[in-house]
């Protein structure tokens, strides 16, 4: 029997499982608020992927600030505490080095309504129309 090691994608099952992992991890710290932090307490922040690196030393953390207000404080926020957040991640997500984590914001929302925003265009419509 043959195992399947990567995704269409490209992309190991091992690296999005531990990124499943990861982010599953972040989500929980952030939504207990264990993080002491004026700005992530008063945020709700969604954790939405985690791209980890093949060696799994990296990890690139895609946040989204609901109702996408004051991102950018929410980033800068993310990024203070990213030393605290790499040690929780460590203790709780079993690997044999800790992911060092960096924060972006994560753009595929925006994206996705620019996309509909095109396909809902009258002159876009008609052409679909047919």
């Amino acid at each position: 029997m043959v195992r399947q090691t990567e995704t269409p994608e490209g992309r190991s099952v091992r690296l999005l499982r531990v990124g499943e992992q990861v982010r599953h991890t972040l989500s929980d710290i952030l939504a207990r608020g264990d993080v002491h932090d004026d700005v992530l307490a008063s945020h709700s922040v969604s954790v939405t992927e985690v791209r980890m690196s093949p060696d799994l030393r990296h990890a690139t953390v895609f946040v989204k600030s609901l109702l996408g207000a004051d991102e950018e404080q929410v980033l800068k926020a993310l990024r203070t505490n990213t030393a605290y957040l790499q040690s929780q991640v460590a203790k709780r997500v079993n690997t044999k080095y800790a992911a060092r984590l960096k924060f972006l914001a994560d753009e595929s929302f925006d994206e996705g309504g620019k996309i509909d925003s095109l396909l809902r265009d009258p002159k876009v419509a008609r052409d679909l129309g047919d």
